[in-house]
Protein backbone atom coordinates (compact mmCIF):
# COMPACT_ATOMS: atom_id res chain seq x y z
CA UNK A 1 0.00 0.00 0.00
CA UNK A 2 1.21 3.53 -0.69
CA UNK A 3 2.74 5.43 2.20
CA UNK A 4 0.59 8.54 2.72
CA UNK A 5 2.70 9.95 5.54
CA UNK A 6 4.21 13.36 4.79
CA UNK A 7 7.88 13.29 3.88
CA UNK A 8 10.36 14.32 6.55
CA UNK A 9 11.35 17.87 5.50
CA UNK A 10 14.96 17.55 6.69
CA UNK A 11 17.19 14.49 6.77
CA UNK A 12 20.22 14.28 9.06
CA UNK A 13 22.77 11.51 8.61
CA UNK A 14 25.71 11.13 10.99
CA UNK A 15 28.65 9.30 9.43
CA UNK A 16 31.42 9.25 11.99
CA UNK A 17 32.72 12.83 12.23
CA UNK A 18 30.62 14.09 9.30
CA UNK A 19 26.96 15.12 9.44
CA UNK A 20 24.99 15.43 6.20
CA UNK A 21 21.94 17.67 6.41
CA UNK A 22 19.59 17.35 3.43
CA UNK A 23 16.72 19.70 2.64
CA UNK A 24 14.10 17.12 1.72
CA UNK A 25 11.19 18.71 -0.15
CA UNK A 26 12.39 17.94 -3.68
CA UNK A 27 8.94 18.10 -5.29
CA UNK A 28 8.61 21.65 -3.94
CA UNK A 29 12.18 22.67 -4.91
CA UNK A 30 13.06 22.39 -1.21
CA UNK A 31 11.17 25.60 -0.54
CA UNK A 32 10.80 26.73 3.03
CA UNK A 33 7.60 25.94 4.93
CA UNK A 34 6.84 25.86 8.64
CA UNK A 35 7.85 22.22 9.02
CA UNK A 36 11.23 22.84 7.41
CA UNK A 37 11.74 25.94 9.55
CA UNK A 38 11.17 23.89 12.72
CA UNK A 39 13.45 21.10 11.50
CA UNK A 40 16.30 23.48 10.59
CA UNK A 41 16.18 25.12 14.01
CA UNK A 42 15.98 21.82 15.90
CA UNK A 43 18.72 19.98 14.04
CA UNK A 44 21.16 22.87 13.72
CA UNK A 45 21.07 23.25 17.51
CA UNK A 46 21.59 19.51 18.02
CA UNK A 47 24.57 19.43 15.66
CA UNK A 48 26.17 22.49 17.22
CA UNK A 49 26.25 20.71 20.59
CA UNK A 50 27.41 17.32 19.22
CA UNK A 51 31.12 17.12 19.99
CA UNK A 52 31.51 13.98 17.88
CA UNK A 53 30.71 15.92 14.70
CA UNK A 54 33.69 17.61 13.05
CA UNK A 55 32.10 18.83 9.78
CA UNK A 56 28.55 19.55 8.59
CA UNK A 57 27.45 19.29 4.94
CA UNK A 58 24.27 21.11 3.93
CA UNK A 59 22.64 20.06 0.65
CA UNK A 60 19.32 19.77 -1.17
CA UNK A 61 17.49 16.66 -2.35
CA UNK A 62 16.40 16.37 -5.96
CA UNK A 63 17.25 18.89 -8.67
CA UNK A 64 17.65 22.01 -6.55
CA UNK A 65 19.27 23.31 -3.38
CA UNK A 66 16.48 25.69 -2.30
CA UNK A 67 14.22 28.02 -4.27
CA UNK A 68 13.24 30.27 -1.34
CA UNK A 69 9.98 30.28 0.56
CA UNK A 70 6.97 28.07 -0.18
CA UNK A 71 4.68 30.52 -1.96
CA UNK A 72 1.77 28.07 -1.89
CA UNK A 73 1.91 28.06 1.90
CA UNK A 74 2.26 31.84 1.92
CA UNK A 75 -0.85 32.08 -0.25
CA UNK A 76 -2.95 30.40 2.44
CA UNK A 77 -2.32 33.47 4.61
CA UNK A 78 -3.60 36.05 2.13
CA UNK A 79 -7.09 36.14 3.60
CA UNK A 80 -5.67 37.21 6.94
CA UNK A 81 -5.38 40.88 7.80
CA UNK A 82 -2.11 42.67 7.20
CA UNK A 83 -1.58 42.95 10.94
CA UNK A 84 -2.11 39.21 11.42
CA UNK A 85 0.29 38.38 8.59
CA UNK A 86 2.88 40.71 10.06
CA UNK A 87 2.71 38.98 13.43
CA UNK A 88 2.75 35.50 11.92
CA UNK A 89 5.80 36.17 9.78
CA UNK A 90 7.57 37.99 12.60
CA UNK A 91 7.26 34.85 14.73
CA UNK A 92 8.25 32.48 11.93
CA UNK A 93 11.23 34.46 10.68
CA UNK A 94 12.42 35.15 14.21
CA UNK A 95 12.32 31.41 14.87
CA UNK A 96 14.05 30.60 11.57
CA UNK A 97 16.89 33.00 12.27
CA UNK A 98 17.89 30.76 15.17
CA UNK A 99 19.09 28.24 12.56
CA UNK A 100 21.13 30.87 10.71
CA UNK A 101 22.87 31.82 13.95
CA UNK A 102 23.52 28.16 14.75
CA UNK A 103 25.15 27.46 11.38
CA UNK A 104 27.29 30.59 11.67
CA UNK A 105 28.27 30.07 15.32
CA UNK A 106 28.54 26.29 15.61
CA UNK A 107 32.17 25.28 16.15
CA UNK A 108 32.12 22.86 13.21
CA UNK A 109 32.77 24.17 9.69
CA UNK A 110 29.67 23.98 7.49
CA UNK A 111 29.96 23.23 3.77
CA UNK A 112 27.08 24.10 1.44
CA UNK A 113 26.75 21.82 -1.60
CA UNK A 114 24.50 23.69 -4.02
CA UNK A 115 22.96 22.88 -7.36
CA UNK A 116 19.97 24.06 -9.36
CA UNK A 117 18.05 26.93 -7.79
CA UNK A 118 19.73 28.85 -4.98
CA UNK A 119 17.20 31.62 -4.47
CA UNK A 120 15.67 33.75 -1.74
CA UNK A 121 16.31 32.18 1.65
CA UNK A 122 18.33 29.51 -0.15
CA UNK A 123 20.89 32.17 -1.09
CA UNK A 124 20.94 33.52 2.47
CA UNK A 125 21.32 30.00 3.86
CA UNK A 126 24.26 29.26 1.57
CA UNK A 127 25.92 32.54 2.60
CA UNK A 128 25.57 31.55 6.27
CA UNK A 129 27.79 28.52 5.64
CA UNK A 130 31.58 28.61 5.92
CA UNK A 131 32.37 27.09 2.53
CA UNK A 132 30.27 26.61 -0.59
CA UNK A 133 30.78 24.28 -3.54
CA UNK A 134 28.48 24.74 -6.53
CA UNK A 135 27.59 22.50 -9.44
CA UNK A 136 27.92 24.39 -12.70
CA UNK A 137 24.15 24.06 -13.21
CA UNK A 138 23.49 26.17 -10.09
CA UNK A 139 21.82 29.54 -10.54
CA UNK A 140 21.37 32.27 -7.98
CA UNK A 141 18.87 35.07 -7.32
CA UNK A 142 17.69 37.05 -4.33
CA UNK A 143 14.08 36.96 -5.65
CA UNK A 144 12.55 38.76 -2.65
CA UNK A 145 11.55 41.94 -4.45
CA UNK A 146 9.58 39.93 -7.01
CA UNK A 147 6.99 39.14 -4.32
CA UNK A 148 7.24 42.43 -2.47
CA UNK A 149 9.54 41.29 0.34
CA UNK A 150 12.89 42.25 1.81
CA UNK A 151 15.59 39.66 2.51
CA UNK A 152 15.77 37.40 5.55
CA UNK A 153 18.24 34.80 6.73
CA UNK A 154 21.00 37.35 7.19
CA UNK A 155 21.23 38.14 3.50
CA UNK A 156 21.67 41.86 4.09
CA UNK A 157 24.47 41.08 6.57
CA UNK A 158 26.40 38.45 4.63
CA UNK A 159 26.15 39.73 1.06
CA UNK A 160 27.94 43.08 1.57
CA UNK A 161 30.72 41.27 3.42
CA UNK A 162 31.12 38.68 0.67
CA UNK A 163 30.67 40.73 -2.50
CA UNK A 164 30.90 44.40 -1.44
CA UNK A 165 28.25 47.03 -0.83
CA UNK A 166 27.36 48.03 -4.39
CA UNK A 167 27.26 44.47 -5.71
CA UNK A 168 25.05 43.44 -2.79
CA UNK A 169 22.72 46.31 -3.68
CA UNK A 170 22.60 45.08 -7.27
CA UNK A 171 21.85 41.50 -6.26
CA UNK A 172 19.07 42.50 -3.86
CA UNK A 173 17.50 45.44 -5.70
CA UNK A 174 17.61 44.17 -9.28
CA UNK A 175 17.03 40.52 -8.35
CA UNK A 176 18.70 39.32 -11.53
CA UNK A 177 19.62 35.68 -11.94
CA UNK A 178 23.31 34.82 -12.25
CA UNK A 179 25.16 31.57 -12.82
CA UNK A 180 27.74 29.56 -10.91
CA UNK A 181 30.74 31.08 -12.67
CA UNK A 182 29.56 34.56 -11.72
CA UNK A 183 29.04 33.38 -8.14
CA UNK A 184 32.62 32.08 -8.14
CA UNK A 185 33.95 35.37 -9.49
CA UNK A 186 32.05 37.29 -6.81
CA UNK A 187 33.36 35.07 -4.01
CA UNK A 188 29.95 33.64 -3.10
CA UNK A 189 31.18 30.08 -3.70
CA UNK A 190 34.62 28.54 -3.32
CA UNK A 191 34.56 26.06 -6.20
CA UNK A 192 32.44 25.20 -9.22
CA UNK A 193 32.39 21.62 -10.47
CA UNK A 194 30.42 19.46 -12.88
CA UNK A 195 27.11 18.24 -11.39
CA UNK A 196 28.39 14.67 -11.34
CA UNK A 197 31.42 15.75 -9.30
CA UNK A 198 29.58 17.79 -6.67
CA UNK A 199 29.07 15.07 -4.08
CA UNK A 200 32.60 13.70 -4.45
CA UNK A 201 34.20 17.14 -4.18
CA UNK A 202 32.21 18.07 -1.09
CA UNK A 203 32.92 14.70 0.54
CA UNK A 204 36.65 15.05 -0.13
CA UNK A 205 36.63 18.53 1.38
CA UNK A 206 34.71 17.28 4.41
CA UNK A 207 37.16 14.41 4.91
CA UNK A 208 40.10 16.82 4.82
CA UNK A 209 38.47 18.99 7.48
CA UNK A 210 37.42 16.00 9.58
CA UNK A 211 41.03 14.77 9.65
CA UNK A 212 42.50 18.15 10.54
CA UNK A 213 43.34 19.20 14.12
CA UNK A 214 39.97 20.01 15.66
CA UNK A 215 40.90 22.97 17.83
CA UNK A 216 42.83 24.61 14.99
CA UNK A 217 39.87 24.31 12.61
CA UNK A 218 37.31 25.44 15.17
CA UNK A 219 39.57 28.25 16.34
CA UNK A 220 40.09 29.55 12.80
CA UNK A 221 36.34 29.60 12.15
CA UNK A 222 35.70 31.34 15.46
CA UNK A 223 38.38 33.97 14.81
CA UNK A 224 37.20 34.72 11.29
CA UNK A 225 33.58 35.07 12.37
CA UNK A 226 34.52 37.38 15.25
CA UNK A 227 36.80 39.50 13.07
CA UNK A 228 33.75 40.99 11.36
CA UNK A 229 32.79 42.92 14.49
CA UNK A 230 36.09 43.33 16.37
CA UNK A 231 38.71 46.04 16.25
CA UNK A 232 42.25 45.10 15.21
CA UNK A 233 43.43 45.26 18.82
CA UNK A 234 40.60 43.00 19.99
CA UNK A 235 41.31 40.54 17.18
CA UNK A 236 45.04 40.44 17.93
CA UNK A 237 44.31 39.59 21.55
CA UNK A 238 41.93 36.82 20.52
CA UNK A 239 44.47 35.44 18.04
CA UNK A 240 47.12 35.30 20.76
CA UNK A 241 44.81 33.44 23.14
CA UNK A 242 43.69 30.98 20.44
CA UNK A 243 47.26 30.37 19.27
CA UNK A 244 48.41 29.66 22.82
CA UNK A 245 45.44 27.33 23.46
CA UNK A 246 46.27 25.35 20.33
CA UNK A 247 49.96 25.24 21.25
CA UNK A 248 49.02 23.52 24.51
CA UNK A 249 47.19 20.72 22.69
CA UNK A 250 48.44 17.23 21.79
CA UNK A 251 47.71 17.97 18.13
CA UNK A 252 50.34 20.74 18.14
CA UNK A 253 52.95 18.36 19.54
CA UNK A 254 51.98 15.72 16.96
CA UNK A 255 52.18 18.25 14.12
CA UNK A 256 55.68 19.35 15.12
CA UNK A 257 56.95 15.79 15.60
CA UNK A 258 55.47 14.67 12.27
CA UNK A 259 57.16 17.57 10.47
CA UNK A 260 60.54 16.80 12.01
CA UNK A 261 60.15 13.07 11.35
CA UNK A 262 59.01 13.72 7.76
CA UNK A 263 55.75 11.76 8.07
CA UNK A 264 52.04 12.60 7.82
CA UNK A 265 50.60 13.79 11.16
CA UNK A 266 48.08 11.63 12.99
CA UNK A 267 45.85 14.13 14.74
CA UNK A 268 43.44 13.11 17.48
CA UNK A 269 40.06 11.83 16.32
Amino acid sequence: MPDDRPAVPLLVERDGPIARVTLNRPDQLNTLNRALVDALVEHSAALASDDAIRVVILRGAGRHFMAGGDLNEFATMLDESGADRREAFLRMIGHLHGAIEQFARMPQPVIAAVHGAVAGFGLSLMCACDLAVAADNAYFASAYRNIGLTPDGGGTWSLPRLVGFHKAMEILLLAERFDAQEALKLGLVNRVVAPGDLERTVEETARVLAGAPREAIRGAKRLLRMSLVNSLSQQLDLEAMSFARCAASPDFAEGIRAFLEKRPPQFQR
